[in-house]
């Protein structure tokens, strides 16, 4: 009953947990992609709300435009005759277009000479840009404060009047020149066309509009970001009768939606780079998407409890069963040779006492093929000695012990001879005869390899004078394999060139000690042979 409620526990949290993970990564994915989604259609609807702001502008300062230019053209305002006549139609003017804040003609020198409510009548305007751009061709000036008319026009905000000038040269049907006709169109319009776009988007009152003159400064907006400069890349890119959009960190520390457009006139009204930036909190934004989120959430949650009583139920039936098996599993891993039983009533269970018995056979006979093969595959079959594999694994062990390895490298000296006169079963007698006497000189944990034809190699152990230890055992298998073999009622002699390195774990690598010990043994052999040489390189 025991193992029984484990499992069930386990299950349990395991279908949980498997519940839980799989509700945040959906959460995860679904999020994402909702969000992006809300992002792209937001973003959107921002950008196309800045474009349709901005042609709203642009149309209306082509509209205002021309209206100054048609009454530019009225022959009473060429004339400058009757000043009583171009003072009402100067105030008619206004009174029909509210946005005209003032507006006045100059004589030819800059001075007004008549102007609605007789405002600035008599004033010389001429250092005015209103005047001074306007001597050769029509102009529009971009928004500033009032200077002249702050004192002379109402204010009832008492917020600092703001105004866009018009402005045409007056000429006669000979073209000569004789004055300037100037408008001051309040800002209020501006604020009106933003109010009319927010009017249209009910439930959206988290909306702010701004308008952006060609250096980034705010001049219309929220009261507090006025005449402050954006700094957006976006801003700086942006492309004339292009709406776009953006995720942008304002100076507030918060992240927006941003769309902006960049005014391109209408028809022949040029425009005056202006930006629409029209924005939304990113919180604000995808407040829905996350309201879906938690709702979600809320129902995997529910979905992974219920699931988790599911497996308990499952695993009270799969209890009896595993436990069997998994008695059986460690009666095996104890080394007891036992089948695993067949159990029947769970599909799946009796499907895996059945790869559990087919598995345990064969990995009973993958192992001792394993090993015969391991076996096989590091062995010289000639002298029954390690081969190179045998020897890379018994280095791959020994030098994660940390300890001063000797290493010597050995060849026989005549062993061609032996080969070409007794013949190659000669030869091979001798190889076998030479592993034999090489064991003898070797420690339990040492190691002693034929690396291929008359080449041997020592592996000893000496933590204390590896030089010292080379050296006595290298002049002892120099002396051993100096006496006389017996080969077929032979006698031979050979001789042995030994070379010797010393493995430092701190110091170096086995590979690079090997190769010295290489070197020094054919140091040995073209020195005079059948003697010790231990290498004293690193």
């Amino acid at each position: 009953m025991l193992f029984s409620s484990s499992l069930q526990r386990q299950l349990s949290i395991i279908f949980g947990i498997l519940m839980v993970f799989l509700v945040i990564i959906l959460s995860f994915l679904i999020g994402q992609r909702s969000i992006q989604e809300v992002q792209t259609e937001i973003g959107d609807s921002l950008a196309d709300m800045a474009y349709l702001m901005g042609d709203k502008l642009d149309r209306y300062m082509w509209s205002r435009n021309g209206e100054v230019e048609i009454i530019s053209e009225m022959q009473t305002i060429k004339e400058q005759e009757n000043l009583n006549e171009i003072d009402q139609l100067l105030n008619q003017v206004r009174e029909s277009f509210p946005a005209f804040s003032w507006i006045g003609l100059t004589n030819e020198a800059g001075e007004v000479i008549s102007a609605t409510d007789d405002i600035l009548r008599g004033i010389d305007i001429s250092e005015r840009p209103v005047y001074q751009e306007a001597l050769e061709r029509p102009f529009i000036g971009d928004v500033h404060e009032a200077v002249l008319l702050a004192e002379l026009l109402p204010n009832p905000t008492g917020e600092p009047m703001k105004f866009v000038d018009i402005s045409m040269p007056i000429t006669t049907d000979g073209g000569v020149f004789t004055g300037v006709l100037a408008a001051h169109l309040s800002w209020e319009w501006a604020k009106e066309v933003e109010m009319a776009m927010l009017n249209t988007l009910k439930g959206r009152e988290d909306l702010e509009i701004f308008i952006v003159g060609k250096n980034h400064d705010v001049l219309l907006g929220p009261e507090e970001m006025l005449g402050h400069t954006l700094n957006f890349n976006e801003l700086k890119h942006a492309e004339p009768d292009q709406a776009a959009w953006a995720v942008e960190k304002w100076d507030d520390g918060k992240e927006y939606l941003t769309g902006f457009a960049l005014t391109d006139g209408y028809r022949d009204y040029e425009g005056l780079g202006w930006t629409v930036i029209v924005r939304q909190t990113v919180d604000e934004a995808y407040a829905p998407t996350k309201e879906m989120l938690s709702y979600f959430i809320v129902c995997g949650i529910i979905l992974a409890v219920l699931s988790s009583l599911l497996a308990s139920l499952v695993a009270r039936r799969m209890a009896a069963p595993l436990k069997e098996i998994s008695s059986i599993a460690d009666r095996l891993r104890g080394g007891e040779k036992i089948d695993i039983p067949i159990y029947r009533g769970i599909e799946e269970i009796e499907s895996l006492s059945i790869s559990l018995r087919k598995l345990i056979k064969q990995l009973t006979k993958t192992e001792t093929d394993l090993v015969e093969m391991e076996n096989v595959a590091s062995r010289d079959h000639l002298t029954g000695l390690a081969n190179r594999n045998g020897l890379e694994r018994y280095l791959d062990r020994v030098t994660h012990e940390n300890t001063p390895l000797t290493i010597l490298y050995l060849d026989l000296d005549g062993f061609k001879k032996v080969n070409d006169t007794l013949g190659h079963d000669a030869g091979d007698q001798l190889l076998i005869e030479t592993g034999r006497r090489l064991k003898q000189n070797i420690e339990n944990g040492e190691f002693v390899a034929r690396l291929g034809g008359d080449e041997f190699i020592l592996v000893l152990k000496s933590p204390e004078d590896p030089v010292q230890r080379g050296i006595d055992i290298g002049n002892r298998i120099v002396s051993m394999l100096g006496d006389a073999f017996i080969i077929d009622e032979h006698i031979v002699h050979v001789g042995c060139s030994v070379g010797g390195a010393v493995y430092h774990p701190e110091i170096n690598n086995i590979t690079s000690v090997i190769r010295l010990a290489d070197e020094a043994l054919y140091k040995v052999k073209r020195t005079g042979k059948n003697r010790v040489y231990m290498s004293e390189a690193h």
